[in-house]
Parts: structure tokens; C-alpha cells; sequence
């Protein structure tokens, strides 16, 4: 008997895609369509990086929500996350601006998409 997937409809992912997490790393930026909380963030590479890329979220410019850790790897290389929990702001208004700021890796030019997933 197959199971029925339960797609919440309470949740809206928004996307955005870097030039480099590499040795010229450049931030990402996506904004917020609706008011809600980030649950949910993740990370996946074009390329291959050598050494640990660091990504740090926040939401308009502020502290750090979570970060994600994307291991060297090649292609395709995935990092997931839940944003840290108690004591951080992770609500979002409409219109914010949530930032995938990545440090700490080699590698000329690799590209990496973020994605972030909001709870209305």
C-alpha cells in the first residue's frame, strides 16, 4: 500500500544562487514573499571545493540565523539545516531580505544555489 505525501500549504520556499563559495566568495540574497518564520534552510554546490564552505544566514543584514556547512566535495554536494532554535529571531516580514553568506572554501568561480523555507 503506497502512502500519501502530505504537502504542508502552510510553507513557501524561496531560492537564490551565488557566482562563488570559493576562494572569491560572494553573498546571495533572496527576499521574503510572505510573513513567516525560516524552519528550514539548504545549500547544494555546482563544483567541486576543496576545504569546508561556512554559510551564514541572516535576515536584513542582522545576526546570524543558522548557518550551513558544505563539505569539500564535488557537484551536487548538499548541506541541510534548521535554523539555531531558542533565543534567535527567525520571523520574517514581507519584503525582508534573507542573505547566504559563504566563507572558508578554495576554488576558482564555484557556483552554489540556497534555498530557505518559510512557515506562514
Amino acid at each position: 500500500m503506497t502512502l500519501p505525501v502530505n504537502e504542508p500549504f502552510n510553507e513557501v520556499v524561496v531560492s537564490c544562487k551565488t557566482a562563488s563559495v570559493g576562494t572569491s566568495p560572494s553573498t546571495a540574497w533572496a527576499v521574503a514573499p510572505v510573513k513567516g518564520r525560516i524552519v528550514r534552510t539548504f545549500a547544494v554546490l555546482e563544483g567541486a571545493i576543496t576545504g569546508t564552505a561556512a554559510i551564514a544566514v541572516a535576515i536584513n543584514g542582522g545576526s546570524n540565523i543558522g548557518a550551513l556547512s558544505l563539505p569539500a566535495g564535488a557537484a551536487g554536494s548538499v548541506a541541510g539545516d534548521a535554523p539555531a532554535a531558542a533565543g534567535v529571531a527567525r520571523d520574517v516580514q514581507e519584503g525582508d531580505v534573507i542573505s547566504f553568506t559563504p566563507t572558508g572554501a578554495t576554488g576558482a568561480g564555484i557556483p552554489a544555489q540556497f534555498c530557505a523555507v518559510i512557515r506562514k
